[in-house]
């Protein structure tokens, strides 16, 4: 797996001008494939009246999935520019759309090429990444008399802390780099005289 990626701090739509062109690049996260085409579908029932909603998108840490659609532009002219610049940016699990109104003046394919990697380009400027982080999710058990104590020591280290159950014990379920679980282990046992578990569980992304 993919120790970390790129992707889109939050859906929104930027706007440029070519030759009298509107293009309007809508960008969204999407976590799977058919969230990438619910997307797209949805930006094209929002412009029926554009001359063309091209699209690129990618899904998977490694880039597993990449698609792109020219949508009657020239062939290669629009959604490989796109999903390029989306891969140069290692932009990952992220749809673009962009929506041309075409302005009368012609651009010419190597205009083309430049007008809608741009589009996607300027959009990624304006509405900004975030990189996530692979974690090991591990979950630390442990009596209610130090749970409170523990909670704000692993906030203050730096611990994803996700989720915090109150039952007989007390369980809290943080993210971790693998390469801190021996470390996890040594300080917990320090800190709560050797009374907490650690039990590892899968793996996820989160914030870096």
């Amino acid at each position: 797996m993919q120790e970390q990626y790129r992707t889109i701090a939050r859906e929104g739509v930027h706007e440029t001008e070519v030759n009298r062109s509107r293009f309007l690049c809508a960008l969204a996260p999407a976590a799977t494939e058919q969230e990438a085409q619910d997307f797209i579908a949805r930006v094209r029932r929002e412009h029926p009246t554009a001359t063309h909603n091209c699209f690129a998108y990618v899904i998977g840490a490694d880039a597993s999935v990449q698609k792109a659609s020219d949508d009657g532009e020239p062939g290669g002219t629009a959604g490989v520019p796109m999903l390029q610049m989306l891969t140069r940016r290692e932009v990952r699990y992220a749809v673009a759309v962009v929506t041309r109104y075409y302005g009368g003046v012609k651009l010419g394919a190597g205009g083309l090429i430049r007008a809608y990697g741009g589009a996607v380009g300027e959009a990624l400027d304006a509405l900004g990444t975030v990189v996530r982080q692979r974690f090991r999710l591990a979950t630390v058990t442990v009596d209610h008399q130090r749970a409170g104590k523990l909670e704000n020591d692993l906030r203050a280290t730096g611990r994803a802390v996700r989720e915090v159950r109150y039952a007989e014990a007390v369980t809290i379920e943080i993210g971790i780099p693998e390469a801190d679980v021996e470390s996890l282990r040594r300080w917990l046992a320090d800190v709560t005289a050797g009374t907490a578990t650690l039990e590892l569980g899968g793996e996820a992304y989160g914030d870096a």
